[in-house]
């Protein structure tokens, strides 16, 4: 018997980025928050202290930062034909667990998307005809970027975001990326300066007449004091970001922009180390009592709450609704049904540059240190003549020069001994690498659901993904690699490697950890799982937060608009639904 607990204005599930900005915004609200973290409590002084942050063995190899599948195991195949299997390991992508979520360990990649990304299906339907994307199921947000671009200018300023502007208010910037919507305000603070190999790649680019610009970086280009009066210092370039925490206080998570000040707050509670078992419904079905989860001493505890915040990692979300039976399931038979539907994810390839006498020090690094070009990515080049949609964004961002996993040599080297060794002394300091980013478009075929036949260790069915590249997408990619190719050229040096996308998605070797979707947002009940305000159309008070709301993945990284979506449903929540709670958007 699950004991009951006095009752709360609102529980939160997942205390990470989304988690940490919807508590802050509703505690300043006035309203007595609790947030269930199933993970550990983390702090940047005590858990990634510069003394031992970097290391490589421990939170690279070993992934100490990531999800366990001991905790939670998912199962995976490429299509209905197959049998899904658990997997022992994650690879393919790595959740994150703990205070902070995935927004600990992530690079610092922080974009908008396109305003054509947002209505994407009209947007595409009208520019090439619906026949053009017969094959897909895209879907529209519900929302614009007129609409949002408020809240992406509040996340950048919440993380002091470095970049240049290249759309201010409609007038394209020299300098920045032209292709993207027009934004109010510059960034915050103004780009990381440049190393060696991006400085090639732009000049390479600029040759082929594209268009680089510095990544938009959360890894901060100077000393910063964000809105809530959170100081951060100036990256040092150190190459430890993916996989770690930052011990410099100088890339952006929640525990360097918004925790320092929701924890000294009277009415918020933070309880880690304690999994939500099940969102609770009334009889009807129709409201959330609460949330049940169990803490580290296996003791089972009701939290009775007004309002019920999802916003855990996004496939964790889709778990949580379709354990509790929120919204119908998704049927890929029937194509009826909205939780789980339209799993997406990212369509990537990468490029090696061989080098002899170049010094790229790969080892001063960061992150999102780098330059990217947007000419190829969404919809900013004509698609009539070729036989994809979506795009990518290339990117050269030499992120580390770690010693245990850094190790370039070109094809044909042998795997170990002398000629091993003198390969990687020859090429750890002369290689060039940069990739495509591309986007993940949504099929009928790709989903999220239950598996029928394996549990976890609370017995509750794991979650079954079941996903391969889309046809489309592996053109797209395919052609992307092209002019990557090009690029290449262009760079001059001895040997070129460009990879190409396949068919048959690959779940052990790290690709991305970018999942999208399977409780996507939109304007209709019947195929999406919430409203555009992020509000769960069978249970309107319950909001669903995350990526797992993207209808579809664009070709670039989830956490921008991730961040904005944040800001966006807590508008919604403080000026309109505590006003009047109910349903936001009549089906």
């Amino acid at each position: 018997m699950a004991r009951k607990l006095p009752r709360k204005d609102v529980v939160i599930v997942g205390l990470g980025w989304t988690g940490s900005i919807l508590a802050h915004e509703l505690t300043d609200a006035g309203l007595d928050v609790v947030a269930i973290e199933r993970g550990p409590w983390r702090d940047t002084a005590t858990d990634f202290n510069v003394a031992y942050a970097p290391d490589e063995l421990r939170y690279a190899v070993r992934k100490d930062l990531f999800l366990q599948p001991a905790q939670e195991a998912m199962t995976m195949r490429n299509d209905v034909s197959q049998t899904a299997l658990p997997m022992r390991d994650y690879g393919s992508f790595l959740p994150g667990t703990g205070v902070g979520g995935a927004g600990t360990h992530w690079n610092g990649h922080t974009w908008r998307f396109f305003p054509s990304d947002f209505a994407l299906k009209t947007h595409l339907t009208e520019r090439y005809g619906a026949q053009r994307i017969a094959d897909l199921q895209l879907q529209d947000w519900g929302v614009s970027y007129d609409e949002m671009e408020s809240a992406f200018d509040r996340f950048e300023y919440l993380c002091g975001i470095s970049g240049k502007a290249g759309n201010l208010n409609g007038a394209i910037q020299q300098g920045g990326n032209p292709f993207e919507g027009p934004r109010k305000r510059d960034y915050p603070l103004p780009p990381m300066q440049m190393t060696y190999a991006p400085t090639l790649f732009a000049e390479a680019a600029r040759s082929k007449g594209l268009h680089p610009f510095p990544t938009p970086s959360a890894n901060l280009s100077g000393a910063y004091v964000n809105p809530l009066g959170i100081a951060m210092g100036q990256c040092t370039a150190c190459g430890f970001c993916e996989r770690f925490g930052c011990a410099n206080y100088s890339k952006s998570s929640a525990h360097t922009t918004v925790l320092p000040v929701l924890m000294r707050k009277s009415n918020f509670e933070a309880r880690t180390e304690c999994e939500v078992l099940k969102i609770n419904l009334a009889a009807d079905g129709k409201t959330a009592t609460g949330v049940t989860y169990i803490d580290v001493n296996g003791e089972t505890f009701e939290q009775p709450a007004d309002l019920v915040l999802l916003n855990a990692y996004g496939l964790f979300n889709v778990r949580l609704m379709l354990l509790s039976g929120i919204g119908k399931p998704y049927d890929p038979a029937s194509g009826e049904g909205v939780v789980g539907r339209n799993y997406c994810y990212q369509t990537n390839a990468s490029t090696q540059v061989f080098f002899e006498g170049k010094h790229m020090n790969p080892f001063i690094a960061a992150g999102a240190l780098g330059q990217s070009l947007d000419d190829y990515n969404g919809d900013a080049f004509d698609h009539g003549p070729l036989d994809f949609v979506g795009g990518a964004g290339i990117n050269c961002i030499p992120t580390n020069g770690r010693p245990i996993q850094y190790r370039p040599v070109p094809p044909g080297t042998p795997r170990w001994g002398s000629a091993w060794k003198k390969a990687t002394k020859q090429y750890y300091n002369n290689t060039l690498i940069f990739s495509s980013q591309g986007s993940s478009y949504a099929t009928r075929g790709n989903y999220l659901d239950l598996d029928p036949t394996y549990k976890d260790r609370f017995g509750r069915p794991l979650l079954r993904v079941t996903f391969d590249f889309p046809d489309n997408d592996i053109r797209m990619s395919n052609w992307v690699s092209d002019r990557m190719k090009e690029i290449a050229d262009a760079l001059g040096g001895k040997q070129a490697v460009v990879g190409k996308q396949r068919k048959g998605w690959n779940s052990v070797p790290y690709q991305s950890t970018h999942n999208t979707g399977g409780a996507i947002m939109g304007t209709d009940p019947k195929t999406s799982a919430v409203n555009r305000h992020l509000q769960a159309w069978d249970v309107p008070n319950v909001f669903v937060i995350g990526a797992s709301a993207f209808p579809q993945n664009a070709g670039k990284n989830p956490t921008g608009p991730v961040g904005a979506l944040a800001y966006w449903a807590a508008d919604a929540i403080r000026n309109h639904y505590l006003k009047n709670p109910g349903k936001l958007v009549e089906a």
